[in-house]
């Protein structure tokens, strides 16, 4: 079993992310689900990116989620994310030593050039997805591998940026499912 924290998207923590987090726990993980936006949900990127900025932008989610993360990050956590919370989960991942792996849906961060770090890292992407460009995402990779991250990246030709929520227009079942299955195994082989 698994202790996963789950970060929400920028549309916040909405049905999607609930519904993903009793898919894992179905499976045996303990899931935590922490609001970063006390409870606030958004229906476009850009109410989402202008109520981040009222909070204080990256910094202050940051924050929140090192807040959140901390009473259960004891025995060593699985991060995992939804697009802005997967930007959340890898710079937290990425900080904590003790961290088991990183699940990436949806969404990457930057990272500093003398980034180290040895988890296993999971990737769900659409291809092409506009959040994450091509060469972009080529050089995250690189970055991850070069800072000595195991890196896994699984891409879903013609799905939408969020193709895991129901709710939205970007949702694709098949993708998603697939998506789904290929987590739930990779958290069974950071278990084993």
């Amino acid at each position: 079993m698994a202790q996963i924290v789950l970060f929400h998207s920028a549309y916040g923590l909405r049905p999607a992310v609930h519904a993903a987090a009793e898919r894992l726990r179905a499976a045996g993980h303990a899931v935590h689900t922490p609001d970063l936006f006390d409870g606030r949900t958004f229906e476009s990127v850009e109410e989402a990116q202008e109520f981040q900025e009222e909070l204080g932008g990256r910094d202050e989610l940051l924050r929140r989620a090192v807040t959140a993360a901390a009473p259960v990050s004891d025995g060593g956590l699985v991060y995992a994310g939804f697009s802005l919370g997967g930007a959340v989960a890898q710079n937290l991942a990425l900080a904590d030593e003790k961290a088991r792996g990183l699940l990436l849906l949806h969404g990457t961060s930057d990272l500093r050039e003398d980034a180290v770090t040895e988890i296993p890292v999971q990737l769900h992407i659409a291809e092409p997805d506009p959040f994450e460009p091509e060469d972009w995402l080529n050089a995250w990779y690189l970055r991850m591998r070069r800072a000595g991250a195991e890196v896994e990246v699984h891409r879903y030709r013609g799905a939408g940026h969020l193709f895991t929520d129901p709710s939205l227009p970007d949702y694709d079942e098949d993708a998603a499912e697939r998506a789904w299955a290929a987590s739930l195994d990779f958290l069974a082989e950071l278990d084993g």
